[in-house]
């Protein structure tokens, strides 16, 4: 599915080809709540990274998230994973992770090409979740600590999609 993106101010718009549309990964872990999750979580897609085009790649700016729940006594270990967001305004686009070069993932929220709606969601890194944020419970709702062995791929290939 191709898949259509962009920032909030549109200096940045990006296309990309994506297997795994289905936005069903609730992502409660600090940094993706605090660097996108206004909900108190984020949904990143899966997408083809060799797929990834983009306008406005001058506007773009990289974040390298601080793994402050790791390293030893005064280290701050920084995460190799690229967090991109436009410059201007703030919006976060997608996360590109060196260690899985073929695999970029966009953030739901910032691409425009209507999304298909999943027939279960997953709610992962709950151990980090915020104090004020209510899990959805349910019989299409499945909770983690923190993350499944199940990759993206593998749960659309579970579900027939």
């Amino acid at each position: 599915m191709l898949l259509e993106g962009s920032c909030h101010c549109g200096a940045v718009r990006f296309r990309v080809e994506s297997e795994t549309p289905y936005p069903y990964q609730a992502c409660y872990c600090s940094i993706c709540r605090k660097t996108a999750g206004g909900g108190g979580y984020a949904i990143n897609l899966g997408a083809d990274a060799n797929t990834l085009e983009v306008e406005g790649a001058e506007n773009l700016s990289v974040y390298n998230a601080k793994l402050y729940d790791r390293g030893g006594p005064g280290e701050v270990p920084v995460s190799e994973a690229e967090r991109n967001f436009c410059k201007l305004c703030g919006s976060f686009l997608w996360l590109y992770d060196p260690r899985w070069p073929d695999l970029v993932h966009p953030f739901a929220s910032a691409v425009d090409t209507p999304l298909p709606k999943p027939p279960e969601r997953v709610h992962v890194a709950l151990e980090f979740a915020a104090p004020w944020c209510t899990i959805p419970e349910g019989e299409n709702e499945r909770h983690f600590d923190l993350w499944p062995e199940e990759s993206i791929a593998g749960w659309h290939r579970r579900h027939g999609l």
